[in-house]
């Protein structure tokens, strides 16, 4: 009952009527422009935190490749946004829109002119560039802790560049510019659940599934652990996802010039960090039940997938359906790792449970949350799912069969670190199984 909860206690406070309390052009102008900037940091931050994560994660033979892998994917997805991503993504601003299924492309990305204002926008268009492409940058670091310790770096930053520069810019084009899905459907995502986290996802499912699991990994139909390297380093670099996850949804709001926009960005906090505490809990309550201790790492993709879950729409739901949504998004994570094991397919940090399914289930709700139909929300899924598994199984099959996903067996058994990057990151743990 405490959960769905409709209406806080507090005392009440005076009626701010938002419409009368709106900013001047110039000062709106500067406040959105201030949020896109805000938020995008915020967001660029979280690539430290998905290299955290996944470097306390991997096995320390492996951590410099890792790290590696992070910091170039990042600036991939930076020079493929601006060089074709962000035409594509959105055509109605740049390029022309190919009946509504994929943008067009008419050069890279400009900016304004020094001093200029692009007061047509209500935003520095620059502003708003920034935000877009660190979350494309995002959709790649998914793909990154899910083949972790056994694909090599040129065919990683290959698929890298692709995915960057036309399969998730394709997506978005969809529903955030303007496309079939959101003028046929009527699919609503806030932030990113599907056309974000799914578009990671169903990219790393599909390598996974062409690249196989770890040398070792299941043996005599029984899963080998391979612990990580740094706890204390994934426990970091999930506070920090955590923290940039303000940026990715509160910014998501798009405006701060007026009294509403203010107060719904602050409600967009609060339900956001509500449902990761319930992704959190939830997880901890469950492998207490099940294995009878409490699992640390599940403990960090339940908060992963919670705020997954909440992504899609943060601003609509009270902090009650927030929190149960987050819930749900946790116990999805420790039902489906499991399951993946018992499919042997090999997903290093728990990326496809906590972006792809609870990314599926956060788009889903917000039919019962939002302003959106099941049935359009369905669509998009799979639109999504079924563009992202097929331009990705292509690619990644023409990159096996050409340049080779894996290192040879000695090299992955002795780890990626000393073939791929020359260095260790942990001198002395080189031998660690």
């Amino acid at each position: 009952m405490a959960l769905m909860a409709t209406s806080p206690a507090h005392a009440a406070a005076p009626a701010v009527d938002a419409a009368a309390e709106a900013v001047g052009g110039g000062t709106a102008y500067i406040f959105n422009t201030l949020l896109f900037l805000i938020g995008g940091f915020l967001v660029m931050w979280m690539a430290a935190g998905f290299a955290m994560l996944e470097a306390g994660l991997v096995r320390a033979k492996n951590t410099s490749t890792q790290c590696l892998k992070n910091i170039g994917l990042y600036s991939i997805a930076g020079l493929m946004f601006w060089v074709i991503g962000y035409n594509i993504a959105y055509p109605g601003d740049m390029g022309t829109d190919w009946n509504g299924f994929i943008g067009g492309f008419s050069g890279v990305y400009s900016m304004q002119g020094v001093g200029e204002a692009d007061t047509g926008t209500g935003y520095s268009v620059a502003s708003d560039w920034f935000f877009q492409m660190v979350f494309c940058a995002t959709t790649a670091s998914i793909v990154s802790g899910t083949l972790a310790e056994r694909i090599k770096i040129v065919p990683f930053f290959i698929f890298v560049t692709i995915l960057t520069a036309v399969i998730y810019p394709v997506v978005v084009s969809w529903e955030w510019g303007g496309g079939f899905l959101d003028t046929d459907w009527g699919f609503s995502d806030f932030a990113g659940s599907t056309l974000v986290h799914s578009t990671g996802g169903w990219a790393a499912l599909v390598g996974a599934l062409i690249l196989g699991p770890r040398l070792g990994r299941y043996v005599d139909g029984k899963v080998q652990v391979f612990p990580g390297t740094n706890i204390p380093l994934a426990t970091l670099g999930t506070f920090i996802l955590w923290l940039g996850w303000f940026g990715f949804n509160g910014a998501s709001q798009l405006a701060m010039g007026t009294v509403g926009d203010v107060s719904d960005v602050s409600k967009i906090f609060v339900n956001t960090n509500m449902a990761a505490c319930g992704g959190v809990v939830i997880a901890i309550i469950l492998t207490q039940i099940r294995y009878k201790k409490a699992d640390v790492t599940m403990a960090m993709n339940g908060a992963l997938a919670g705020l997954v879950s909440i992504t899609a729409e943060p601003l609509a739901p009270t902090v009650g359906q927030s929190i149960l949504i987050g819930m749900i998004g946790g116990a999805i994570v420790v039902f489906t790792v499991p399951l993946l094991d018992k499919l042997k397919i090999d997903d290093v940090v728990g990326a496809i449970p906590v972006h792809l399914v609870a990314g599926i289930w956060g788009t889903l709700i917000v039919a019962w949350t939002g302003d959106a139909t099941f049935v359009g929300q369905l669509v998009g899924v799979l639109a999504t799912m079924v563009w992202v598994s097929v331009v990705s199984a292509i690619v990644w099959t023409v990159l096996k069969v050409t340049i080779g996903l894996r290192p040879s067996e000695e090299i992955e058994l002795a780890g990626l670190d000393i073939h791929e990057t020359g260095v260790e990151a942990y001198p002395g743990l080189a031998n660690q199984a």
